[in-house]
């Protein structure tokens, strides 16, 4: 199967459509499959439900769709630094559905695994908890957790053979590997494509058998969040 497209846009390509559900990797803006992203944006979809640990930033990553107003609903865990998330949550423009973060990392790997739910300690006793159905346990209650299943999922790699096998480097495997099972289709952007045989077996993160169309990325451009720097001290 040939994998390997030319870009985003024909990636995405009879892949995108109003109200859909879309599994995001990235963690802040670290890891997040930023061609796609724009690639989403440029299509014009709307009324998208987007399940991602959290938003990228004003403008960035998933801020972009937020800005533009094509996100209906997110499915987050930290959304502390978007303040047009922030904006639009209070102005009850857009639905969160807030869980928490390890919950929402099995919620996607659950899906993936054809998993449709499971119970958990996190949240009991909280509004995570509304809602849903509670279960005793050795005489611990325990909430379910339904598994996510995305009509897509967009992630970033570091590096793919031709067939699609992944690897993701460093923190930058956060929740793209769990996002990345849990869609119908599974879009990957990578920095570097070698050929098959290249990868050592033992090293793959991703496999091929997931990722069912492949784009090349690079170059990019490190994006920094915060940027702190000590005042100069008086010599």
């Amino acid at each position: 199967m040939q994998k390997i497209y030319p870009n985003a846009e024909a990636a995405l390509e009879g892949l995108l459509f109003d109200g859909m559900t879309i599994a995001a990797g990235g963690f802040g803006l670290c890891g997040i499959p930023e061609r796609l992203i724009d690639a989403i944006q440029a299509s014009g979809v709307r009324d998208l439900t987007i399940a991602s640990n959290n938003a990228g930033i004003d403008n960035e990553g998933l801020g972009k769709l937020l800005r533009t107003k094509q996100v209906k609903k997110m499915i987050s865990s930290y959304v502390g630094e978007n303040k047009e998330f922030e904006r639009q949550f209070l102005a009850n423009e857009l639905e969160v559905e807030f869980t928490p973060q390890g919950t929402l990392a099995e919620r996607m790997r659950a899906g993936g695994a054809g998993i449709a739910g499971f119970y958990t300690k996190t949240g009991v006793g909280t509004v995570v908890a509304e809602g849903k159905e509670t279960k005793a346990f050795d005489g611990e209650t325990y909430v379910l957790e339904r598994g996510i299943r995305a009509d897509l999922s967009v992630v970033k790699g570091w590096k793919a053979d031709e067939s699609g096998n992944l690897i993701f480097r460093k923190t930058a495997r956060n929740f793209n590997l769990p996002a990345a099972t849990c869609g119908k289709v599974c879009v990957a952007e990578v920095e570097e494509i070698v050929p098959v045989g290249t990868l050592d077996p033992d090293c793959i993160h991703l496999p091929s058998i997931f990722v069912k169309r492949l784009i090349l990325g690079a170059p990019y451009d490190k994006k920094i969040e915060f940027r702190t720097v000590r005042e100069r001290e008086a010599a």
